[in-house]
């Protein structure tokens, strides 16, 4: 039996698993993050992590294949570098020496929302596919795109950001410069603001009593819960959610006609009341909807456990 470490590097968390050959995790530890701090202490915290990870499988380092990275931002795996990330303040770190200072082992780094993909193509929902796209539903919109059963990063190692292509140019303002990104309209992040925008606009929507009953937070699920109450302003919300997610998929699928597209991140909770709406539409509006084969349209499959996963199997990806 093969053994390999993932490790899924967060702005909140750092978790390492080891995973065998048959795609299981069979051991897992996490510790914070703890940014804004020097990414030398970091990349220390994330190899003791994976140790922990390793002390905790049974196993000793000997018997692990390689280490594997996913990392918000560009990374840029040839030189074992993480060329940018600003949510963890990184610029241009050797993240891959700082990993060999305590684990004398191969060291692979990529993208996170790449890893995740790569997880739910090699073990997920996107396993039976050749070339799949996986979107991640959360505080953005997350990309990754597998081609011929390779991970896509572009010429600049910057690839997939799927979030930013624009769904409507006069939308609202995104954290990347531009107007109207899918990431703005589809993310649970832009979800939320439209609920809020809809209560201000109505003040007896079942919504503000939801929210009372979480100290006045307003969560992803807040607007499909008021909405299955009844409530008129919520199905709004919900349908122009849809919508507009049905639109970035839909342009998505345009460009990279995959075998499977797959959709994560806690929105997706939600599963028919959410996919069956968005299907259809799709159904509609792709261009290839007059032929007999189209992209299949499903819920990933391994949740927080996809980054761990994909991480753990990037030696492979990079064998390819």
């Amino acid at each position: 039996m093969k053994y390999y470490v993932g490790i899924d590097l967060g702005g909140t968390n750092i978790s390492a698993g080891v995973v065998n050959e048959n795609y299981e995790i069979i051991a897992k530890t996490s510790t914070k993050t703890n940014c804004p701090r020097p990414a030398s202490e970091i990349g220390e915290d994330m190899a003791k992590t994976a140790i922990e990870a390793v002390k905790k499988a049974e196993l000793s380092m000997d018997q692990i294949e390689w280490v594997g990275i996913g990392t918000p931002g560009i990374a840029d795996n040839a030189n074992g570098v993480i060329v940018y990330s600003n949510n963890l303040g990184f610029d241009n770190v050797p993240m891959a020496d700082y990993i060999h200072k305590l684990i004398d082992k191969p060291v692979y780094i990529e993208n996170d929302a790449n890893a995740a993909a790569y997880g739910e193509f090699v073990a997920g929902a996107a396993k039976k596919a050749n070339n799949a796209i996986c979107i991640t539903l959360g505080t953005g919109v997350g990309g990754g795109i597998i081609i011929d059963g390779k991970i896509y990063s572009g010429s600049n190692n910057a690839g997939a950001e799927l979030g930013h292509i624009v769904i409507d140019p006069a939308g609202p303002q995104c954290t990347c410069g531009r107007k109207g990104c899918f990431e703005v309209f589809s993310s649970a992040t832009g979800l939320i603001r439209m609920s809020k925008e809809a209560m201000e606009s109505d003040k007896d929507s079942v919504m503000w009593k939801l929210s009372a009953e979480k100290n006045g937070k307003v969560t992803a699920r807040t607007p499909f819960d008021a909405m299955r109450a009844g409530d008129k302003s919520a199905k709004e919300v919900v349908d122009k959610y849809i919508t507009y997610l049905a639109a970035g998929i839909t342009n998505i699928i345009n460009i990279f006609q995959p075998d499977i597209l797959c959709i994560g991140g806690g929105v997706c909770n939600e599963g028919d009341p959410l996919l069956l709406p968005v299907k259809e539409l799709v159904k509609k509006e792709v261009y290839t909807r007059s032929l007999a084969k189209n992209t299949e349209i499903v819920i990933a499959e391994l949740g927080n456990d996809a980054g761990i996963i994909g991480a753990a199997f990037l030696g492979n990806a990079v064998a390819k």
